[in-house]
């Protein structure tokens, strides 16, 4: 059955003649009485009573027309939505993100994205930065807001750098350390370490290795939490030092955050996958590169 016949059905079943039907949609009447005819047989249903001068709908086919009437509102809406989506006025917008980077310029970002296009659902996820490029990779996300992984090739993601953000040391408040005001990485020499697991942040991991490798020692380590809220709390129960990104600002008086010298940085990017076109995606993607080249993107909360 196709749409024209149930075209063809609503038309008459409305007016209730099949030469007024037939003239409204502009077709010869003995067509469009056949296409009832193969309407019903198909369904197997009498859809009309023709037994008396006039027509009437019989309780099958007063079934079909209301059914008719709201498959043909649900079309009608889909084709609006279709075309207003092809304009970037509406569909979805799925982003994963890391919060601590993110902190600074998420939330009026996304005000003006809305303002832009309120129509388009935002829908926020906060992940792993391993987690987030998965989720991009199977379209369960749109994009993210993230940490450079590993498998960001082998997943067919696409990226773009913001900024490279500092390393800093977490250390408690009665540390030694903690009257200072900056290390160098020589100082975490013999020193416990507290990093973020690897599967969680290879690219982050690897880039303090190297940074205690260059500083002329191995790193002695001796927790590796999968969030980075664990790396604090470890560091609040006085286990060792954190190695953390600068963005992470804790709360807590319990715990100070020094520089580390000379600078070593990971890059916070921007992932899409391949086939990310959908008009909200590029929306969103066109303003993060708008605010990245106005400098309104910040590596500080």
């Amino acid at each position: 059955m196709e749409l024209r016949h149930l075209r063809y059905f609503q038309a008459v079943a409305e007016e209730l003649s099949y030469s007024k039907a037939a003239r409204r949609l502009c077709i010869a009447q003995p067509a469009l009485s056949r296409a009832v005819q193969e309407m019903e047989s198909e369904l197997g249903a009498l859809l009309f009573d023709r037994g008396g001068r006039a027509i009437r709908l019989t309780p099958a086919g007063d079934v079909l027309l209301r059914d008719t009437a709201l498959l043909f509102e649900r079309l009608d809406e889909m084709v609006r939505r279709v075309r207003r989506t092809a304009a970037g006025e509406e569909g979805e917008l799925r982003l994963g993100y890391i919060r601590p980077p993110t902190r600074g310029f998420l939330g009026p970002l996304l005000k003006t994205y809305r303002k832009r296009h309120p129509k388009v659902t935002v829908v926020l996820e906060e992940r792993t930065p391993e987690r987030v490029a998965e989720m991009v990779s199977k379209g369960r996300l749109s994009i993210g807001l993230t940490r450079p992984v590993l498998a960001a090739d082998s997943l067919g993601l696409k990226s773009m750098t913001l900024w490279e953000e500092p390393f800093a040391a977490l250390v408690a408040a009665d540390h030694p350390f903690a009257g200072t005001h900056a290390l160098v990485w020589q100082d975490l020499a013999d020193q416990p370490l507290i990093l973020l697991a690897r599967r969680e942040g290879a690219g982050s991991h690897d880039t303090i290795l190297a940074a205690c490798e260059e500083a002329g020692f191995s790193p002695k380590i001796v927790h590796s939490p999968s969030v980075i809220g664990t790396v604090l709390q470890y560091v609040e129960a006085g286990a060792g030092i954190g190695v953390v990104p600068a963005s992470v600002l804790p709360q807590s008086p319990l715990v100070h955050l020094l520089p580390l010298e000379p600078v070593r940085g990971v890059p916070l990017v921007m992932v899409w996958a391949e086939e990310g076109n959908d008009p909200a995606v590029t929306a969103f993607r066109d303003l993060v590169s708008q605010w990245l080249s106005e400098g309104r993107l910040q590596a500080k909360g």
